[in-house]
């Protein structure tokens, strides 16, 4: 009989070894976080304009490739302006004779040769004359198409030798070094919002590519049928990859802090209670219900408030195996934001 408890008690390391479960856990961290309010927005280009023409005339240049970018300043389309110049023409040598009269009755005046009735007669021809210089200058204008700010034109919709009229869309042309991106939020979260608030915005047209930007302005005014407001950000747009138009989906970021974050497959929810098997550090290691309060949430993770600290373990994965008091054994750890495929891949190498 004392043999056999000799022999019983030499195999109780390895029977209690068997029995610890095996289990996922991760080491609770302080990190960065911050609460979220997703909406859904409209991409605008920073400055935006349907170039057309102000005259009916004919276009006898295009100095643009569809596509191209071009500077502010840059002209774009001529207009026929041969009857323009010609008039231009006979009004500047109007405007030369009556300049050299109005010099000559000035000295004379001067002499006290001519009356100051004389003076004032010319001089009032003198700028009368370049008054309707300037308005032909005025009217020459709008036989050329400059482009107003630095941008990249579209597709152009007419060619030369086309008969515009006033109105008539030539291309359009877009500044899109940064982007505006209008979107509406419920005003439940008006006090939330403010200037300068981040926010991240994806589009699937783009492999759902993540851009940051920040909030710009806030309308005066809710929408009285939707009970939302409008919101402006401002993202910058260095490559050129957004387009206006694009539809991408916005995460605003508000009261940023340092926090205790955790899976959100650790909790235990019990009724209006949540608790976590917290990993003992002794040896073996065993796990204790431990109530907690949480927090906000984001995908796959959730604030905890109370019940834990900075660097406690809790079990992730095979909660459903183990009670208060039971001996685990970890399998592998899991960072913040890790799925579980990853880490069966991970005890799947260990082996």
């Amino acid at each position: 009989m004392r043999i056999a408890m000799l022999i019983f008690c030499s195999f109780l390391p390895y029977l209690s070894q068997a029995a610890a479960t095996g289990v996922y856990a991760q080491t609770v961290t302080l990190t960065d976080f911050a609460d979220t309010l997703e909406a859904l927005g409209t991409l605008r280009a920073n400055e935006s304009v349907d170039l057309s023409a102000n005259v009916t005339e004919r276009i006898t240049a295009l100095h643009f490739n569809d596509g191209e970018r071009v500077k502010a300043g840059q002209k774009l389309v001529s207009f026929n302006a041969a009857e323009e110049i010609a008039q231009r023409q006979e009004q500047f040598l109007v405007v030369d004779e009556a300049s050299r009269q109005y010099e000559r009755v000035k000295t004379l005046a001067k002499d006290g040769l001519a009356p100051q009735s004389q003076l004032d007669e010319k001089r009032r021809e003198f700028l009368a004359a370049q008054a309707r210089l300037d308005g032909l200058d005025a009217k020459m204008q709008d036989l050329f198409i400059v482009a107003p700010f630095n941008g990249k034109v579209g597709i152009r919709n007419v060619s030369v030798g086309a008969l515009l009229t006033p109105g008539d869309i030539i291309t359009t042309l877009d500044d899109d070094e940064r982007m505006k991106l209008d979107f509406s939020v419920p005003s439940t979260y008006l006090p939330a919002l403010s200037e300068g608030l981040r926010i991240q915005a994806t589009a699937k047209a783009l492999n759902n590519l993540a851009v940051e930007g920040t909030i710009a302005s806030i309308d005066s005014r809710v929408d009285p049928i939707t009970r939302s407001i409008r919101v402006r950000a401002i993202i910058e747009n260095p490559d050129h990859s957004l387009r206006p138009g694009l539809l991408m989906s916005v995460r605003l970021f508000k009261d940023s802090r340092k926090t205790l974050i955790i899976a959100e497959d650790a909790l235990i929810p019990e009724g209006r209670q949540h608790y976590v098997m917290k990993i003992t550090s002794g040896s073996p290691s065993t796990v204790t219900k431990t109530l907690v309060t949480i927090g906000s949430r984001i995908p796959g993770s959730v604030e905890i408030l109370t019940g834990l600290e900075a660097g406690d373990r809790v079990v992730t994965h095979g909660t459903v195996k183990v009670r208060d008091g039971s001996e685990v054994k970890v399998l592998a750890e899991q960072a913040l934001g890790e799925r579980l495929p990853s880490l069966l891949n991970k005890t799947a190498g260990q082996k």
